[in-house]
């Protein structure tokens, strides 16, 4: 594959080495998101690494229903190209801030969907580490979709041990924040914040003073607003607990999680299947559709450079074994 085998056409997304477009595959018309990663940024910044896992993540990605799976990569001699699943319901984040909370089902039913992508993602010793509404996309039909593997650690069984530090500090454990050692379990912390926003419009600990959040996430006690059931409560509670041995997931990791009564309504085979409708759906009219991804990213104009016209196959050595190609795609 080539940058001129597609069609770019909106910008969809920015990280902070490159941008998210929206591209249809020239040949066979499929619509993918394209995420177009510069180089020269990422060797600056020493993270090939990173972008070498995320790859890895994203092919494992393919065999699952809630995460976005990876269809080719290639790479120019100053760029980087993931083609990827194109999914336009939206940001979970945009539908939260629209609606300012979700009532108990709703959010039952993505926090359910979350807790299998990361149970599958930790049943492969992946540590997903970067839950946040950002990441949580919807696909077109109302589905849970996580994105963005460039964080996720890889070779991590239940229990092991990691000492990096990365993320957002609202949804951050407080083992990361304090650079202790941390385990798979970090993620159900970040599903309990990610749960808790969603019922109560907020992250748990919340101060638009980072040095306070900080503090907050160490030291404050939980408080959990009125309006919630009981077994909301329980569940964020047990998400949310500091010692992350005696946190709900430490030990069984997902099967914890699908006996807690908060799900009791949930059939797990129907979910993993997609036999449950989804409480909303989203009203895309088809893959162009982008009313509901933030006009910041689609007024932007598509970078001129993503043409690069360069032969593909000249690569810099940093990043060996870069190209792939899903078979299914190969035709």
């Amino acid at each position: 594959m080539k940058p001129s085998d597609f069609d770019y056409l909106k910008v969809i997304g920015k990280g902070s080495f490159g941008k998210v477009l929206l591209a249809r595959r020239r040949k066979h018309g499929g619509y993918y998101a394209v995420k177009v990663l510069q180089k020269q940024m990422i060797v600056k910044r020493k993270e090939q690494g990173h972008v070498m896992v995320e790859r890895s993540v994203l092919l494992k990605g393919l065999q699952h229903p809630f995460l976005v799976g990876l269809h080719f990569s290639f790479q120019t001699p100053n760029t980087l190209y993931f083609v990827l699943d194109y999914v336009n319901g939206g940001e979970l984040f945009f539908h939260l801030q629209r609606e300012g909370s979700f009532p108990e089902p709703r959010a039952a039913f993505y926090a359910a969907e979350m807790a299998l992508a990361l149970g599958y993602l930790h049943s492969l010793d992946i540590v997903y580490r970067d839950v946040k509404p950002e990441n949580i996309l919807l696909d077109s039909e109302g589905h849970v979709m996580l994105t963005d593997f460039g964080l996720c650690k890889e070779g991590v069984a239940i229990g092991e041990i990691m000492h990096t530090f990365c993320g957002t500090p609202e949804y951050l454990a407080p083992e990361v924040l304090q650079g202790h050692p941390y385990s798979p379990a970090v993620d159900w912390w970040g599903l309990g914040t990610v749960l808790f926003e969603m019922l109560y419009g907020l992250p748990p600990f919340y101060s638009r003073s980072k040095a306070e959040m900080f503090e907050n996430i160490l030291y404050a006690p939980l408080q959990l607003p009125s309006g919630a059931s009981q077994a909301a409560c329980s569940l964020l509670e047990g998400l949310l607990e500091r010692d992350f041995f005696k946190r709900i997931g430490a030990s069984r990791d997902l099967v914890e999680l699908q006996e807690h009564p908060f799900f009791a309504s949930i059939n797990w085979d129907d979910l993993l299947a997609k036999k449950v409708r989804p409480p909303f759906i989203p009203k895309v009219t088809g893959p162009c559709d982008i009313s509901y991804i933030d006009p910041e990213f689609t007024l932007q104009p598509v970078p001129a450079s993503v043409n690069d016209r360069c032969q593909a196959g000249a690569t810099s050595e940093a990043f060996p074994g870069f190209s792939f190609m899903n078979p299914v795609d190969s035709d």
